[in-house]
C-alpha cells in the first residue's frame, strides 16, 4: 500500500507541476499556475501523514517506508530546482522564452557544489525523517527496516561530493561547435 501511495504522490506531484505550467504558459492564468505549482508540497506533507499514521498504527516498517523518507527529503531539496529546471523548458517551448543554458567549466562546478549542499540537505531530511519515526514507533524489531537507509543515505551522498570534486578536476568542456556559457 505504501508504494501504491508514493507512485500515486509522484504522479500528483509532475501533473501539479505540469498543469501549473500549462495554466501558466498555455492559458496565460498565471495565478492558477501558481496555485497549482504550490500543491507539490502539499503532495509531499501527505505522503508524509500516511507513512506516520500508518507506523503508528501499528504497521511494521518496510522498504517502502524508507524510500517515501527518501522521496520527501530529495522533493524538499530539489523540488524548486525541479520546477525551475521545467519551467525554463516549457517557457521556451510553449511562450517564446530563451534556450534553457548549458553550463560548462567553472559554472558547471559552482553548479554540482551546490548539488552537494541540496543532496546533504535532501539527506538530512530524510534522515530526520527516518529518525523520528523510528524513535517514534518506540519498537526496534517494527523499524529494523529503515536503520539500513543511513548507510544508503551516506553513500548517496558521498557519490554527490565524489562527482563535484571530479568536475572540479576536470571541468565539464562545452559541447564541439559551442561556446560556452562562462
Amino acid at each position: 500500500m505504501v508504494l501504491i501511495v508514493i507512485v500515486s504522490c509522484e504522479i500528483a506531484f509532475w501533473v501539479a507541476i505540469l498543469g501549473g505550467l500549462a495554466a501558466r504558459y498555455l492559458l496565460r492564468k498565471p495565478r492558477l499556475g501558481a496555485g497549482l505549482l504550490l500543491a507539490a508540497p502539499v503532495i509531499d506533507a501527505v505522503l508524509l501523514v500516511f507513512v506516520a499514521v500508518d507506523l503508528l498504527g501499528g504497521a511494521t516498517a518496510s522498504w517502502q517506508h524508507g524510500i517515501a523518507a527518501i522521496y520527501i527529503g530529495v522533493s524538499v531539496a530539489y523540488g524548486s530546482r525541479m520546477v525551475a529546471w521545467a519551467d525554463v523548458r516549457f517557457q521556451h517551448r510553449f511562450a517564446g522564452g530563451p534556450p534553457p543554458e548549458k553550463l560548462t567549466g567553472s559554472r558547471y562546478t559552482a553548479k554540482c557544489w551546490r548539488d552537494v549542499l541540496r543532496t546533504l540537505l535532501a539527506v538530512g531530511i530524510a534522515a530526520g525523517i527516518l529518525g523520528a519515526v523510528i524513535v517514534a514507533v518506540g519498537d526496534p524489531d517494527r523499524t529494523a527496516a529503515l536503520s539500513g537507509y543511513f548507510g544508503i543515505l551516506a553513500l548517496v551522498f558521498g557519490i554527490d561530493v565524489v562527482w563535484a570534486v571530479s568536475y572540479t578536476i576536470w571541468p565539464k568542456k562545452p559541447e564541439a561547435g559551442l561556446r560556452p556559457a562562462e
